[in-house]
């Protein structure tokens, strides 16, 4: 059998990514109106990356601002003890999402509707770029934090929050389909791709935050309310499967509830 030519295979794997951002985009942007009730787990990580934030700041973007909650804090943490304030802008693949940030924060904060891996901005113009729990929606890593590094001038910062393997594990276990998480990528994996970019300082840290909910049902509905249930083929579910779902969750009950575990990476890299 007659191998493919490469630019087929290159055709097909650009097809299967833009059909995957389209996907992702469209998740999210119905999830925008409940994101901020929902996101109990994301804010609360969120505050990690506030904590080692620098004193001062001209140029910011929030990558995968969501509605726009994170850039808000930004631009009011950056405006305090500066005389011009701080230029903030929030980028997200999805519309909807900045639709609700619009709606939430209006027009002080600079709206981009784009793809993380092709950031429509400049080289070398921001000081600084934070990101909560977005780049493990990106197929490519490596593009990524080549486009961070890219448009960060020379000692500037990338606060990044993102999720390694065994995050959503008790998911996992009570839907026994863990092939339907995202394939997240582990500590070392980051490293080379931030040393890979160019980067210069490298620190990733790594804790597991763990949440709890009362019912398997309030579970999803933290997951599905942030955009993360990106619909795959033959993933129909029927009442049965629910119902052993449940089952199987509550095996892992504690006296706090179901616990829903992340596995978090920071990572604090300098240009």
């Amino acid at each position: 059998m007659n191998a493919q030519p490469s630019h087929a295979v290159d055709a097909r794997t650009d097809a299967q990514e833009r059909d995957w951002r389209a996907r992702v985009a469209h998740a999210f942007s119905r999830a925008a109106p409940h994101y901020r009730e929902r996101a109990r787990a994301q804010q609360a990580m969120a505050e990690r990356l506030l904590e080692r934030l620098p004193e001062r700041a001209g140029a910011v973007l929030d990558l995968g601002c969501g509605p726009g909650d994170l850039a808000a804090e930004l631009a009011k943490r950056f405006a305090a003890g500066q005389d011009d304030g701080a230029a903030v802008q929030g980028l997200d693949l999805a519309p909807g999402m900045l639709d609700e940030a619009r709606r939430r924060h209006g027009e002080a904060i600079g709206w981009l509707c784009a793809d993380a891996a092709d950031l429509p901005l400049p080289d070398g113009g921001l000081d600084l770029v934070v990101s909560n729990l977005a780049i493990q929606w990106c197929p490519d890593l490596d593009a990524v934090l080549a486009e961070v590094r890219r448009v960060l001038r020379p000692g500037g910062r990338a606060l990044i929050n993102t999720l390694a393997p065994g995050t959503l594990s008790e998911v996992g276990q009570a839907w026994q389909r863990p092939a339907a998480l995202l394939g997240f990528h582990d500590a070392a994996r980051h490293r080379r791709a931030a040393h890979a970019a160019g980067f210069r300082g490298v620190e990733v840290t790594e804790r597991i935050e763990r949440f709890h909910y009362p019912d398997l049902a309030a579970v999803m509905a933290s997951i599905k309310g942030v955009g993360a249930q990106v619909a795959r083929d033959g993933a129909r579910l029927s009442r049965a499967d629910v119902a052993r779902a449940a089952r199987r969750f509550e095996t892992l009950r504690t006296e706090d509830g179901l616990p829903v575990s992340y596995h978090l990476l920071t990572l604090d890299l300098e240009r």
